[in-house]
């Protein structure tokens, strides 16, 4: 049994941590707030866009756009976005799990994340690429690797661009996806959030007016040239904002759990002290008193 030296310093080194994992929890906070409403903000434009496209598929062909052509290989190029520090819980092991399990054998990776490109080159995964993108994100940070995604794609290197990542649905849930980036389809972001059925209604109305209710000027060919590289710009932007969110929302909760699970401990151990204290000032009273008798 640990003597009350040992339980003092147990205490004093739990009371440490617990100032530690405290400040984490406030800071993983004041980020998650700001990573939420950038999230949350980013989702109408990409909501519309989506939309925008799917009806555009509509009343185009796929070799109208060499982005919307569907490939018979199956190569597969897959964007990973995780996080660059850990404490965030199981966020990054629950997404590369997932990604082990969608993704085939062979696929080739870009990395966006410290913790991505690690996990990768320890199971001795292809890695293509590795984006740093800081805090908050920038859409200028994030183009550059969806423009590298479609530069591979177009040279005929790969057949399928897919995107692992975290999407954020509250403060308390988040849900690893992968999704297909290229070539293009109706992507579901957000389920929880507005998001459930994106583009379906647009789908839904081409045929009932041209165009399914959209006037396209000059041509639905020539707005489709000009938004589809848009349109993949943005949806790889979000997908790294819903991941960037969910983050910070781990990380707040973990904190928050380890600092609750340390002040808990710091409770126990002060009453295993108090006990031990008790017993031992109880045993030096009965020593004491067995001395006086002893001498009377």
């Amino acid at each position: 049994m640990a003597n009350l030296r040992d339980i003092r310093r147990r205490i004093k080194s739990v009371k440490n941590t617990a100032q530690i994992t405290k400040a984490m929890q406030l800071v993983a906070a004041s980020k998650m707030k700001k990573a939420q409403d950038q999230a949350v903000s980013g989702r109408p434009y990409a909501d519309l866009l989506n939309k925008v496209l799917v009806n555009l598929k509509e009343q185009t062909s796929e070799e109208d756009h060499p982005l919307l052509q569907e490939r018979e290989g199956g190569r597969e190029l897959v964007i990973v976005v995780t996080s660059d520090k850990g404490l965030c819980g199981a966020l990054n092991a629950n997404l590369l799990r997932l990604t082990a399990e969608k993704v085939s054998h062979d696929a080739t990776f870009i990395t966006v994340g410290n913790k991505g490109r690690q996990a990768l080159i320890r199971t001795k995964r292809e890695v293509l690429a590795d984006f740093a993108v800081k805090d908050p994100v920038n859409f200028s940070e994030t183009r550059p690797i969806s423009t590298f995604a479609i530069e591979q794609f177009l040279a005929g290197k790969f057949d399928r661009v897919l995107v692992a990542f975290t999407n954020f649905i509250n403060t308390m849930s988040q849900v690893p996806m992968v999704e297909t980036l290229l070539p293009i389809r109706p992507i579901d972001l957000g389920r929880d959030a507005g998001f459930a059925g994106i583009g379906v209604e647009a789908a839904s109305t081409a045929g009932t007016a041209p165009y399914g209710g959209y006037i396209f000027e000059p041509s639905p060919s020539a707005v489709l040239e000009a938004a589809v590289p848009q349109y993949v710009n943005n949806q790889l932007y979000q997908m790294i904002l819903e991941s960037r969110a969910s983050e910070h929302s781990s990380r707040m909760v973990a904190m928050k759990a380890a600092t609750d699970n340390a002040k808990q401990m710091i409770k126990d151990l002060t009453l295993d002290y108090n006990k031990q204290r008790q017993a031992s000032i109880t045993s030096e009273l009965l020593e004491i008193t067995t001395a006086m008798r002893a001498l009377e």
